[in-house]
């Protein structure tokens, strides 16, 4: 079942966590610093929206 879905909603952290200057997105996950800061006390609902921004980001990615 993808992260998004379940609940409770799981971190997207991966434990590689570097800000890249030109996205303003963690490296790793892919958060804002806004998105990771407000984690710890968002609702299911929150993260399930950042999960979306997330989904959208990676498909914004040229993984080559």
């Amino acid at each position: 079942m993808a992260p998004e879905l379940q609940t409770p909603v799981p971190s997207p952290c991966i434990n590689i966590c570097q800000m890249v200057p030109e996205t303003g997105l963690c490296q790793g996950c892919l958060r804002t610093i806004d998105e990771i800061v407000a984690w710890g006390t968002a609702t299911d609902d929150a993260k399930r929206a950042i999960w979306a921004e997330i989904r959208r980001r990676e498909g914004e990615i040229d993984w080559q």
